[in-house]
């Protein structure tokens, strides 16, 4: 007989890379590996490589609803990962679901471009974000060119972003690797005012779904009950060692390992 304990069960509701890379997948992996179970819910899908993406659509609101009522009627949801979106219907769609939660700890990652640099939704999406999604979410995870688009402030430092953003959520980390900086800093905000900064030593290359990676983990180290700044570290130190132990699959950016070689045996 069966008796082990039930994985905590994360809803994710995101786009698909048919890559691999990032999107749903890399919220797959990253969940198992903190020994959680990921619902994956479509929420777009989209033309990319390694390299860029060149296209996507978004799904029908009533198909993302229907997948996320039959995995809720039936699983127990511990907590909730956001990531592209692609559209302001999509962003009240995804509303709807969240309300259906009850306080399930949700972790958005306003995803408004690749890694390569395409665009995965208008800057429009990242305003229905910041005012519908953002006030419902534990904790938002931009890295500093989304964090300004949210906050529009093209030029802005990651505490100008944080000023901006923080009345509309609880909690922002704001993840840094965009200058050539030797020390990645990043940063939580709370809205309580205190600031907890993490730094990490830069990874020489490019990466491929390291911020869906830390955010989907994030959420599971939420889901598991941990409090915020101690999941953030704990999401910050599992993401730093998928970009250390990355690879590099195709001509473009080095994917993150995050499951290790002999995970299945």
């Amino acid at each position: 007989m069966n008796t082990v304990s039930p994985r905590p069960v994360v809803l994710c509701l995101s786009g698909h890379d048919p890559s691999g890379g990032a999107g749903l997948q890399a919220d797959i992996e990253a969940l198992m590996a903190q020994g959680c179970h990921a619902a994956p819910t479509v929420t777009a899908l989209t033309v990319q490589n390694s390299i860029d993406v060149s296209d996507f659509r978004v799904l029908d609101a009533q198909w993302v609803l229907a997948q996320a009522d039959a995995v809720i009627g039936d699983l127990t949801i511990a907590g909730a990962k956001l990531g592209m979106l692609g559209s302001v219907e999509m962003v009240d769609t995804v509303v709807q679901i969240l309300k259906r939660l009850g306080d399930a700890p949700i972790v958005c990652d306003p995803v408004l471009r690749a890694g390569g640099g395409g665009a995965l939704g208008k800057d429009e999406v990242g305003y229905a974000m910041r005012e519908r999604l953002l006030p419902i979410a534990t904790v938002a995870t931009p890295n500093l060119p989304e964090a300004r688009i949210l906050a529009e402030l093209p030029e802005g430092t990651p505490d100008q972003c944080a000023e901006k953003l923080l009345p509309f959520c609880r909690h922002l980390l704001i993840t840094g690797g965009h200058g050539e900086e030797d020390q990645v800093h990043n940063r939580l905000y709370s809205r309580d005012g205190s600031v907890a900064t993490f730094t990490c030593d830069r990874l020489p290359g490019s990466y491929h779904g390291s911020g869906c990676t830390l955010a989907s983990t994030l959420a599971g180290r939420l889901a598991l009950g941990e409090d915020i700044r101690t999941a953030v570290e704990n999401a910050l130190g599992y993401t730093w060692r998928t970009l250390r132990d990355a690879d590099r699959p195709g001509a473009g950016q080095y994917f993150p390992r995050r499951l290790p070689v002999d995970f299945c045996g």
